[in-house]
């Protein structure tokens, strides 16, 4: 934990976002050589909230790898963002996304046979068939 005043470094930011990808891989199923192209990859997965907050420690974290430009890095608020982000994280429940996922793509089959069904006897009464 930084203290008021306390410069972030290169170090604390590569950890963060190391845990934070971690985090990412394991609850979202998305990889990344870095943590601007894990947030890419979960997109709407995450709530606005939260990418805006990862935005921000992927710039943070592009500023704490000049020493110069380390400065201009608010310590508090990354330290806000990344408690933000890794609670939201760690508050995912896998097993529940999962099954979400199943039912959607359950759902989707079922609407496209119903309309294929409709279709097919609407095309058998236009035929004259029924």
């Amino acid at each position: 934990m930084l203290r008021q005043g306390d410069m972030i470094t290169d170090k604390d930011m590569a950890a963060k976002s190391r845990k934070l990808r971690g985090l990412m891989q394991q609850k979202l199923d998305v990889r990344g050589r870095d943590l601007r192209q894990s947030l890419r990859r979960a997109g709407r997965r995450l709530p606005k909230s939260v990418r805006k907050r990862g935005v921000a420690l992927m710039q943070a974290e592009i500023l704490a790898h000049n020493p110069k430009t380390a400065r201009q890095v608010d310590a508090d608020a990354v330290e806000r963002d990344y408690e933000v982000v890794r609670a939201h994280l760690i508050a995912i429940d896998v097993n529940e996304v999962r099954k979400t996922r199943i039912l959607n793509v359950a759902g989707a089959v079922v609407a496209n046979l119903i309309v294929v069904a409709v279709l097919f006897i609407v095309w058998l009464w236009w035929r004259g068939y029924v």
